[in-house]
């Protein structure tokens, strides 16, 4: 089975000075399910950056020992609101490109790959616990737990589908083996089997 680095959110603990990186079981279980070891990121590397080390080629040499095949930027915390989970994902992203790895991005995470190829975000409403018809290249219902969202398509991605009130709810890259999907198919009751199918694709196209 192919590793599968998933980035985590941070949880503060003000009453016990501690910030945790967490991830949702679930998300670990559908990529169980599609056929994928996950690996949890740890966002410590950002916190010996005063350190006056070479954080990210540590980083790096981290991941060059798990040797993963893929990765998942997860849901979860603001983008700027945790400065070490940005800097975990852009250094992620980095090294992605560089060997031209896989990349799903969920929610957050699709949010995370539009910034960081240069498109901004903005406020949405009724798009917190809600569920969305998708439209274009990727279809069906979806759930929906975001109040932000992309302005515009990231510059080298398209979109795959919008929800009915026209937000960008994926998008591809356009030489790149990434994607961004806004809805958390974790967090499905049952899987859908779409998801599955188009993430074994994402990550393993030549077994698809």
């Amino acid at each position: 089975m192919n590793l599968v680095a998933v980035s985590q959110r941070v949880d503060v603990y003000v009453d016990r000075n501690e910030r945790r990186d967490a991830l949702d079981q679930r998300l670990g279980a559908f990529l169980l399910v599609a056929g994928f070891l996950p690996a949890p990121l740890p966002n410590c590397f950002y916190l010996a950056s005063s350190k006056g080390a070479t954080i990210k080629g540590s980083f790096n040499a981290w991941l060059e020992a798990i040797h993963p095949q893929a990765f998942v930027l997860s849901g979860g915390n603001d983008i700027g609101s945790c400065g070490e989970r940005d800097q975990t994902e852009g250094w992620v992203l980095d090294y992605a490109k560089e060997s031209n790895l896989p990349v799903l991005g969920v929610c957050r995470g699709m949010q995370m790959l539009g910034v960081w190829a240069g498109a901004s975000l903005k406020s949405v409403t009724g798009h917190v616990c809600a569920r969305h018809q998708l439209d274009g290249e990727i279809s069906g219902d979806v759930n929906s737990y975001h109040d932000l969202a992309l302005t515009e398509c990231p510059p080298g991605f398209e979109v795959l589908a919008k929800s009915g009130d026209c937000e960008i709810e994926a998008i591809r890259h356009r030489e790149l083996p990434w994607e961004g999907w806004m809805w958390h198919p974790e967090r499905e009751k049952i899987f859908r089997s779409g998801d599955v199918t188009r993430l074994r694709a994402l990550f393993c196209p030549s077994s698809s």
